[in-house]
């Protein structure tokens, strides 16, 4: 057991210290009006979590809804690059003042408040936290429909932070066919229970890729493993995504709202919903 540094608001242990149900939750500024804030996280890094958060924002801003990103991803942000973004944000003497994409999206990320994007950030924990609570509660974000969160893959202290402090309506977890993806799988599953966050589904990305010759489906990385693993903790697949090698040169390009891709189209829709 670890030693506990009486900082409660960083910690997932229902202790014998903890002698009153604490709320650590925070609220967007007095200009921002967000309806529904949705966590995209994965329990390991590199499988595309980023990516699915972008496909989804592309995908409910086509459907007329009013889109924002908060990158959480504060070591690792790429949504900006995703979108091609290059400007920094600037703050007001009341709010931070979101970028735009092309499209309209309102996106927030460590990357545009770097003097340079290769720059590392090199932070503790405590102060990660607190500039993914300030990018939500500081930010001007207006009216949205649908806010995403990109988390930072596994179960630390930025994921806590957000469970605990954003107002989450529900989390979608990406995962990729491997067996042991499973195990990472339900890690998350189970932390967005302990902290009461519902679970709205799996999406498995680089499920398969097509044969250019023949249209038949190749499973790079094995057989899934997407829909035992739902059966098994009674959350729906909301999609299973190909490889695609001309989405990941859109990605490169910062073009990815104008690559025609419709997988998550349905997604969104049941999001709104």
């Amino acid at each position: 057991m670890t030693e506990c540094n009486h900082d409660c608001s960083n910690c997932a242990q229902n202790c014998a210290s903890r002698t009153e149900q604490q709320d650590f939750s925070i609220k967007t500024n007095e200009n921002s009006a967000v309806k529904k804030v949705i966590g995209v996280v994965s329990g390991k890094g590199g499988v595309g979590k980023s990516l699915v958060t972008s496909l989804l924002a592309c995908a409910a801003q086509r459907d007329g809804h009013k889109t924002a990103i908060l990158d959480a991803d504060i070591t690792g942000p790429s949504i900006a690059q995703s979108f091609g973004l290059k400007e920094r944000l600037y703050s007001t003497d009341t709010a931070i003042i979101p970028a735009y994409s092309e499209t309209g999206i309102k996106i927030v990320s460590t990357n545009l408040i770097l003097d340079n994007e290769t720059q590392p950030v090199i932070w503790r924990g405590a102060i990660l936290s607190g500039v993914v609570k300030q990018f939500f509660s500081e930010t001007d974000w207006g009216e949205v429909d649908l806010m995403f969160v990109d988390m930072p893959p596994g179960t630390g202290d930025v994921p806590l932070t957000v469970f605990q402090s954003i107002p989450l309506d529900g989390i979608i977890i990406v995962s990729t066919p491997q067996q042991l993806v499973k195990i990472i799988v339900e890690k998350a599953i189970n932390m967005a229970r302990m902290m009461n966050v519902p679970v709205l589904g799996l999406i498995e990305n680089m499920s398969y890729v097509e044969c250019d010759s023949c249209g038949s489906r190749i499973n790079l990385f094995g057989e899934s493993h997407a829909e035992e693993i739902c059966r098994e903790h009674g959350i729906p697949l909301l999609a299973q995504l190909p490889i695609n090698t001309g989405l990941n040169l859109a990605v490169d390009r910062g073009q990815i709202e104008f690559y025609p891709v419709s997988y998550l189209d349905g997604v969104v829709e049941k999001l709104a919903e």
